[in-house]
């Protein structure tokens, strides 16, 4: 070994007005005070804020069971057992948030679609396209089949039909297709204060649409499988060329070096950064109880270890035991109590005030790398070119130097989890190539899109007999992610997608029943073809 983790029917808009942290929906009456805000008074210009924070807060709070699956965190031994989570015999009421919450913002975003087409306001109705894309990427990549078409209509239809998940990828293409049109042909005179109000890329048209084309190359991507030590597939029905053909044609490009799409409405003190306040410390400057709960995972932890990976003393803080992580799934004793074990780092919601990542440029240039590998991009930079820019741009975001990043690859010159020429350590054993942009992807996305991580875990098999990617193995290290030790588990597999809701059983039953009777272990995503 060498030494170097009933949303439908819902009439109003998130509007932030008391403070972050507060938003909610209600039903409107006309004799409520005049003076609160309704639907027929809130501005497509007004939600935009709003309804940008609460996509940050879907991305950095809802994801705590992956980041244990994963690999990256654990519970504690200072907390009891999470059964369900642990055993993966998850039930209808788990991880509901993602669901709950993705609708409501793309709701939110819904709304101000059709008040700013009215408008006029392309720039806003082509920012509301675009994010509500991005909603349902989400929803389509944890559930599958989810009502799409005849969502977000209100009381006008309170029970939905169930479309299919590649529909809703390809109407979500040409959604994004759509935006960018209207983003880069608006007009400052009928977009009012949209430098203000866009609080991710403060009204840059050009950032914007490279936002939305690397959007869809990471759908793009989600169509291509396997290829470690298999022959790689791609999911039928879809011109992957095709569509990277209008891209290339329409001419912005992918999010570059330093274009993180971040949002920051003027986080403080009393109105913190979403991860911040969810993972770190209270409004009050109190530890939060998830501080508390998650620990590092040991698994995930080592191996950054392993790898001597500068970037562990950013997404892990050491304890006085140095280090130290836990099994996933251990039964609570002194020795893995919350004060024993290494805790969530500085990389991550590093302050109240800080940024909180949508989508990094690190992602951006991980996506392209694979597409090139794939000989999907066929010209530009080389797959190894766009991996190394991938990994630099991680080290910057997570604090620390390009140099760095350098010295990181050059001591890890011949591993195929770092170098992508590498040649395979043994028969049997991938080489380089994409098993290196895979594992370096998990090593990078530690906090920051964990759903991403959990996606490429289901969509790239490790070969013709292992159905998913295993990390690790490769370069002599205990393959993961690891299988929770909890002596309640009888499952040797991570579950690959949740189960719909149990409120979507109570209030719309006729059509989720007509989904079948759904299993997190083989009712697979439609791109999930291993």
């Amino acid at each position: 070994m060498r030494m170097k983790k009933l949303i439908y029917t819902t009439a109003a808009v998130s509007i932030l007005i008391a403070g972050f942290s507060s938003c909610k929906k209600s039903t409107f009456d006309i004799n409520k005070n005049p003076n609160q805000a309704t639907d027929s008074t809130v501005s497509y210009d007004v939600i935009l804020p709003a309804a940008l924070h609460s996509t940050g807060a879907l991305v950095a709070t809802n994801w705590g069971f992956l980041q244990n699956w994963m690999g990256y965190w654990a519970r504690s031994g200072t907390y009891a057992p999470s059964v369900i989570e642990e055993t993966y015999q998850i039930t209808t009421t788990f991880g509901n948030g993602i669901w709950n919450g993705a609708y409501d913002n793309a709701f939110d975003y819904h709304v101000m679609q059709l008040k700013a087409k009215r408008a006029g306001a392309t720039y806003y109705e082509g920012i509301a396209r675009i994010m509500k894309a991005h909603a349902f990427q989400m929803l389509v990549d944890v559930y599958g089949n989810v009502p799409y078409f005849d969502a977000l209509q209100g009381n006008a239809n309170p029970t939905p039909k169930y479309d299919q998940g590649a529909a809703i990828y390809k109407d979500l293409f040409r959604q994004v297709d759509t935006a960018i049109t209207l983003i880069k042909g608006a007009t400052a005179t009928l977009n009012k204060d949209i430098a203000t109000n866009d609080i991710m890329f403060a009204g840059d048209k050009t950032k914007w649409a490279r936002f939305g084309n690397t959007l869809k190359l990471r759908m793009l991507v989600h169509l291509m499988n396997g290829g470690i030590l298999s022959p790689q597939s791609v999911v039928p029905g879809f011109d992957i060329a095709g569509e990277l053909a209008k891209i290339t044609a329409e001419g912005s490009g992918y999010l570059g070096a330093g274009e993180n799409a971040q949002v920051n409405p003027g986080y403080k003190s009393d109105k913190p950064n979403p991860f911040y306040t969810t993972y770190k410390n209270t409004v009050a400057g109190v530890a939060t109880a998830n501080n508390i709960y998650y620990r590092a995972n040991e698994w995930g932890i080592d191996y950054y270890t392993y790898n001597g990976d500068p970037r562990r003393s950013r997404f892990y803080v050491a304890s006085a035991n140095g280090y130290l992580g836990v099994k996933y799934g251990l039964p609570p004793v002194t020795e893995n109590a919350a004060d024993q074990l290494a805790a969530i780092g500085p990389a991550l919601g590093s302050s109240n005030t800080a940024s909180q990542p949508i989508m990094t440029a690190s992602e951006s240039f991980f996506l392209q790398a694979e597409a090139r590998q794939r000989g999907f991009i066929t010209s530009g930079s080389t797959a190894k070119d766009l991996l190394e820019t991938a990994i630099i741009q991680n080290f910057l975001v997570v604090g620390l130097t390009a140099a760095d990043a350098n010295t990181y690859m050059t001591n890890n010159a011949g591993y195929p989890d770092v170098d992508i020429t590498a040649g395979p350590l043994a028969a049997g054993l991938p080489g380089g190539g994409l098993f290196t942009i895979i594992s370096q992807k998990w090593f990078a996305l530690n906090g920051l899109n964990t759903l991403e991580t959990w996606t490429d875990w289901r969509r790239v098999n490790y070969s013709a007999s292992t159905p998913t990617f295993v990390y690790g193995a490769g370069v002599g290290y205990d393959p993961g992610p690891a299988i929770s030790v909890s002596p309640q588990n009888t499952s040797n597999r991570i579950p690959v997608r949740l189960l719909y809701p149990q409120t979507e059983y109570n209030y719309n039953p006729e059509n989720v029943g007509a989904q079948g009777t759904i299993s997190q272990f083989t009712s697979r995503v439609f791109w999930d073809l291993q």
